[in-house]
């Protein structure tokens, strides 16, 4: 046993980050990336590192006024995990 597996405590109510993940596959998700940049759009696949696949993506950009701006769309892309600061399932509030 790992010494990750060893530390998490049997508890069947826990989740895990990579469960919430691989639950949110097919969904939309919300994506504040390092910097100013999000994204909304849905996962379609990941890895362990969490670098993602995405398709249907909107990307937003903060304005000189501090307001989210959308600046794109994209059919599909490959998202590194390292530059990922935050994931929100569900997408973006409206």
């Amino acid at each position: 046993m790992s010494g990750l597996q060893a530390s998490v405590p049997d508890n069947p109510s826990q989740i895990l980050p990579s469960d919430l993940l691989e639950k949110c596959i097919g969904s939309k998700i919300w994506i504040l990336m390092k910097g100013d940049k999000e994204l909304v759009g849905t996962l379609t696949g990941l890895d362990a590192y969490v670098n993602m696949v995405l398709t249907d993506i909107t990307e937003y950009d903060m304005g000189e006024d501090g307001a989210l701006e959308e600046v794109g769309r994209h059919t599909e892309m490959l998202l590194n995990g390292n530059n990922i600061a935050a994931l929100v399932p569900g997408g973006k509030p409206v």
